[in-house]
């Protein structure tokens, strides 16, 4: 089979590829919200039947919740899995967005042509590159490079409540060599990356319970104790003034970042001055031995996500509180055990408590970190190629989020994942005037069909 016929082939059947792309961001499949479950319905309907009009086998399976969509195609070479999610996010506040959400287009901007509309970037536009990339090559070839199996989720925006029992009960059909995930992005925007290291994530709300009320700060002030005074001291222990992590074992499991990975991230060139200046920072507050990205990609954090307690309403009120709150959450890398975490800070927590002051604690979701293993061959090949669609040489990259997705495709299904995406910085993902700029949406379907045939070599 030929790449370049096909990459042609693509270049031909893009305004048709547009319409059909536009085709999906019309149907409104919100799925955190019940009054769009039938056209979240209808969104997998459009899938299975788009899947069918080039002769791939696919079905609409259901759920609790909304319906997954499964479809294969044999072939030689070795077998892949692609995900990606058809549900969208809601579109609130409406009177934000320049247009109606569910009304794509084309936009001119200044930097180029972009697709307008809630889903274009995350994740119906990644969804159909690799769609239309395999679409041509049924064209051109008749036949698709390797065995595929698509699977499309449409809870991914709402928790995937649906995604790990389906996966479990599916386990031997959905199994392949190795999965793409298509819902992520270039590197500052212009460098093709392939992320291969994921951070968990560790959850904690702790409450703190002093007086069996709040107190007049006058009367009882200095004499009784504060929870507010005793949650505020534990919170200032969490890191010293390196910027490491000070509950016990914290690191137990944190890997050494590879010296090729090292190499790679520092070619990037991030400048980690103009990121942080874009939010009105300047000076890395991290771990100090460690390099920007480090802090970002393959280093574990803890970080306080809010704080509660006594008077916080308009004025002042001279109030000693009943109960101070904080959040508290924890990335993880490597083999850090998001139980074994959650354990020890409780553990830290308690062992700084005076006397009568006891502490409450409520966990907010655990899923452990997911490492990628880049000696199976398809990781190499498929960076290899990348460079040659954007002019940039593509790097294995970490990210600071989590894709719980690709974890459970290692621990349910026994594969390693390959995250590429097409989607840039400014795409707006989750907010209004979401975008998909046409270059992303054109190159991302030419470089899956580079991936395609380099692969399945």
């Amino acid at each position: 089979m030929s790449l370049d016929p096909v990459l042609s082939r693509i270049d031909a059947d893009l305004p048709a590829a547009l319409d059909r792309l536009f085709d999906l961001l019309r149907i409104p499949s919100i799925s955190t919200d019940p009054e769009y479950k039938a056209a979240c319905d209808a969104a997998a309907d459009w899938l299975v039947a788009d899947l069918a009009s080039f002769g791939i086998e696919a079905s609409k399976r259901p759920t609790p919740g909304h319906p997954m969509v499964v479809g294969h195609v044999k072939g030689d070479g070795p077998h892949v899995l692609f995900y990606g999610h058809y549900d969208v996010q809601p579109v609130d506040p409406l009177e934000l967005w320049d247009r109606d959400p569910f009304d794509p287009a084309i936009e001119e901007t200044a930097k180029g042509k972009v697709i307008r509309g809630r889903g274009s970037s995350d994740d119906k536009g990644q969804l159909m590159s690799f769609v239309e990339a395999c679409r041509a090559w049924q064209a051109v070839n008749g036949a698709l490079p390797c065995s595929i199996t698509f699977f499309f989720e449409g809870e991914e925006e709402s928790g995937s409540p649906s995604l790990i029992p389906f996966l479990k009960e599916n386990a031997g059909e959905l199994k392949a060599d190795v999965a793409l995930i298509c819902d992520t992005g270039l590197f500052e925007s212009r460098v093709p990356s392939i992320m291969t290291q994921l951070r968990g994530l560790c959850g904690e709300e702790i409450t703190l319970t002093g007086p069996n009320k709040d107190l007049h700060s006058g009367m009882f002030g200095g004499l009784a104790i504060n929870p507010a005074r005793v949650l505020a001291k534990i919170l200032g222990n969490l890191h010293d003034d390196q910027g490491r992590v000070q509950v016990p074992h914290f690191y137990d499991g944190v890997p050494d970042l590879p010296e090729d990975i090292a190499a790679q991230w520092q070619a990037l060139g991030f400048d980690h001055e103009t990121f942080l200046g874009d939010v009105g920072l300047s000076v890395p507050a991290g771990e100090q031995d460690r390099t920007p990205l480090e802090m970002i990609w393959s280093r574990p954090t803890a970080e306080i996500n809010g704080i509660t307690g006594g008077y916080t309403g308009k004025g002042f009120k001279t109030v000693l509180p009943s109960k101070a709150s904080a959040k508290v959450s924890f990335r993880l890398v490597g083999q850090q055990d998001p139980h074994a975490i959650r354990k020890n800070f409780r553990d830290w927590v308690r062992a700084q408590l005076p006397a009568d002051v006891t502490a409450d604690f409520h966990e907010h979701g655990a899923s452990p970190a997911s490492q990628m293993e880049t000696t199976h061959p398809a990781f190499e090949a498929a960076r290899s190629v990348l460079g040659a669609e954007w002019g940039h040489e593509a790097a294995f990259t970490g990210c600071g989020g989590s894709i719980p997705v690709a974890g459970y495709f290692k621990t349910i299904l026994g594969m390693d994942t390959m995250l590429i995406g097409w989607a840039k910085d400014d795409d707006q993902i989750h907010s209004p005037n979401e975008k998909y700029d046409l270059e992303s949406f054109h190159k991302g379907i030419r470089s899956w069909a580079r991936v395609l045939d380099v692969i399945s070599r």
